[in-house]
């Protein structure tokens, strides 16, 4: 099985489960700006425009907004900018994103479950795999001490269909915010993220984080899915998505338990299910073998029984309904 969701040496799944891409995507209007993209030219080095839209749309000093190649490489130039700066070590939630602990590793950083003593913190709201609240995080941003960072992981932040974030505005404004549009907007082919930066107090780290990232590290298509973000087409079809993924998500939680799967409670629009099976990564290469992918989550330090899935159109639900009836 692959280490990620989504496609793998057999291809692109017909019915993929496994990743937490909107399952109404992808967004028509982000589509279209990605397709009329221009690739024959680079991108301002600067993202001038871009940095001022996406200051716009979160109301917040258009200095703030660094852009990145990608979350995952956020993450790492992160992790990295921390080791040079004399950290050591680095706090991750019990349950998270693995590229989280393989950037600790490749910097030789000792990752731990508590705050107290990290110089990095890594936080994700709705988490991944869970899609749940982060025990605890309020208390984090509280107790930030001087040369302490929070890194607060925005992915499943616009894909919210239930519950309430645990940071307020001025919580917020004390911790860097890491957000991935491409998720929400269901086009996870497209790579490009940006970060909005604490509101006082980290101006010598935003300069060394600018140094460590390569030119252009987002590129044409990428520019033009931020920019398509930005816009209140997309917003608005964002907005229109989240009612559909209720009304699915209530559908599919059904189904599962009529498999006799036990669904964990979660805020997002993915969640997590105990499947009582013998051989987990046998029944999973079965359901695969039909088109249908769903996340194994052993590599989130979850129970081998324990399965993530997106919230996908019911259509896509029965077709795991009869894969399911196939496994033996």
């Amino acid at each position: 099985m692959s280490h990620h969701g989504g496609t793998d040496d057999l291809g692109v799944p017909a019915w993929d489960f496994s990743t937490n891409s909107n399952g109404c995507g992808p967004c028509p209007h982000a589509l279209s700006a990605v397709q009329k993209a221009d690739p024959s030219h680079y991108p301002d080095p600067q993202y001038i425009d871009l940095r001022q839209r996406l200051a716009a749309l979160h109301g917040v000093a258009a200095g703030r907004i660094l852009l990145a190649a990608s979350g995952s490489e956020f993450i790492y130039r992160m992790t990295a900018t921390t080791a040079h700066a004399g950290g050591h070590t680095v706090c991750l939630p019990l349950h998270s994103y693995s590229d989280y602990a393989m950037a600790a590793q490749s910097w030789s950083l000792q990752a731990i479950h508590d705050p107290a003593p990290a110089q990095l913190l890594w936080a994700c709201e709705p988490s991944s795999p869970l899609g749940q609240a982060q025990p605890g995080l309020a208390a984090w941003v509280d107790g930030l001490q001087p040369g302490q960072q929070l890194v607060l992981d925005c992915a499943y932040s616009p894909l919210r269909l239930q519950g309430q974030p645990s940071l307020d505005a001025a919580r917020l404004d004390k911790v860097w915010q890491l957000w991935t549009p491409n998720k929400a907007l269901g086009l996870t082919g497209v790579r490009a993220a940006y970060v909005i930066a604490p509101a006082s107090g980290v101006s010598g780290l935003a300069v060394a984080l600018d140094r460590m990232c390569p030119s252009w590290p987002v590129g044409t298509h990428g520019v033009a899915m931020l920019q398509a973000w930005c816009s209140p087409a997309c917003q608005e079809w964002l907005a229109e998505s989240l009612p559909v993924l209720r009304e699915w998500k209530v559908r599919q939680q059904g189904l599962c338990t009529s498999l006799g799967w036990a669904c964990l409670p979660s805020d997002a629009n993915f969640f997590c299910a105990r499947v009582l099976v013998d051989d987990m990564p046998r029944a999973l290469a079965q359901l695969r073998a039909q088109g249908v992918k769903l996340r194994h989550c052993a590599a989130f330090r979850l129970p081998d029984h324990v399965v993530r899935m997106r919230v996908m159109s019911p259509t896509a639900q029965d077709m795991l309904l009869r894969a399911w009836e196939q496994v033996g």
